[in-house]
């Protein structure tokens, strides 16, 4: 048998950006029923009818323009990710890509180091939700529990305070911006429903709009909470002071409550604050993607414009940087 093996899991990208690959993707996607977490005929009939349907040509054209020479962002920035990583392990280690939805799927990375004796798999969600982390890490297990002799699989389920990875964002800001202290920065992450963080146990009583205190047990699962302590130990490496950034949660759907503020409504209170010069940064993607290269620097910039800004800078995802993928080595060789 042979020794080591590392899967890294990413959330997955159409395989082409015209409608018929992006209509599969959706549905796929979206009928999961950690994403979509209602009833099972509820959730069909509102992605294959009513979702899909209508999203799918919105959703291709944004595609479209990000769409790179190489294909997907996403894809092309994990794969290289994962090419960093296996020549930073080098030969004691084979690294594999799995994709939760589409190409390559978990289940052909699976195949391909199912007879490794241990398998590190890092889901590549730095706060840990059902949605993203659990989501993966149920449909890996599922492959796993067909085999009769089950590899040692050491499972990263979120790395949202690891020292490497908050150097590795860190840098990234120091990188876009000359003085971090010039502009006002504003964290956005990915969204969840509300009933998600209900459903995660949270068991701290809170109004949802304030500050997510420090995690500890009563709400180790709880995906704000984590997105808070991500910021504040950016905000500190940075040197930033409280009153030079802020967080806010972005890509919602559907009209259930989503964990707030809201990236998109955040905008006009900063304006209304007098602020005019804003740098974004979304550390809950590690690779640049449709949720940042479109919805974020594209749109989102739009609308700040649109509002009276005068100065927006995206940052980057960590995408393949040096410092991020000795991070990666730094899970894969002490197990966190």
């Amino acid at each position: 048998m042979k020794k080591n093996a590392v899967l890294l899991i990413n959330l997955g990208t159409p395989d082409d950006c015209n409608p018929k690959a992006v209509r599969r993707y959706l549905r796929e996607f979206l009928n999961d029923p950690r994403v979509i977490d209602l009833p099972g005929i509820i959730r069909w009939t509102l992605v294959n009818m009513l979702i899909v349907p209508f999203r799918h040509k919105k959703t291709t054209t944004a595609y479209k323009k990000i769409w790179l020479d190489t294909g997907s962002p996403l894809l092309t920035f994990s794969q290289q990710m994962r090419k960093g990583l296996a020549d930073r392990l080098g030969s004691d280690y084979h690294v594999e890509l799995g994709m939760r939805y589409g190409n390559p799927s978990i289940e052909h990375a699976f195949e391909k180091i199912r007879d490794y004796e241990s398998i590190t798999v890092i889901p590549l969600f730095p706060q840990y939700s059902s949605a993203a982390n659990g989501s993966a890490t149920e449909k890996l297990l599922s492959y796993a529990a067909r085999e009769w002799n089950i590899p040692d699989l050491r499972i990263i389920s979120d790395f949202y305070n690891h020292a490497g990875f908050i150097r590795s964002v860190a840098e990234t800001a120091r990188k876009t911006i000359n003085d971090t202290k010039d502009k006002f920065i504003l964290f956005s992450y990915h969204g969840l429903p509300e009933r998600h963080i209900s459903k995660s146990g949270c068991r701290i009583q809170c109004n949802k709009l304030d500050t997510c205190p420090n995690v500890d047990y009563r709400n180790r699962f709880c995906y704000r909470a984590q997105c808070y302590a991500t910021t504040r130990l950016v905000a500190a490496e940075l040197g930033l002071d409280k009153d030079q950034y802020t967080v806010a949660f972005q890509s919602r759907l559907g009209r259930t409550p989503w964990i707030r503020p809201y990236t998109d409504l955040i905008l006009p209170e900063l304006i209304h604050k007098g602020i005019r010069d804003i740098a974004i940064i979304s550390p809950s993607f590690v690779a640049d993607c449709l949720e940042t290269l479109e919805e974020i620097d594209i749109r989102t910039r739009e609308q700040w414009l649109a509002l009276g800004g005068t100065g927006f800078t995206y940052i980057p995802c960590l995408n393949n940087s040096e410092t991020w993928i000795s991070a990666l080595e730094d899970m894969v060789r002490n197990n966190r």
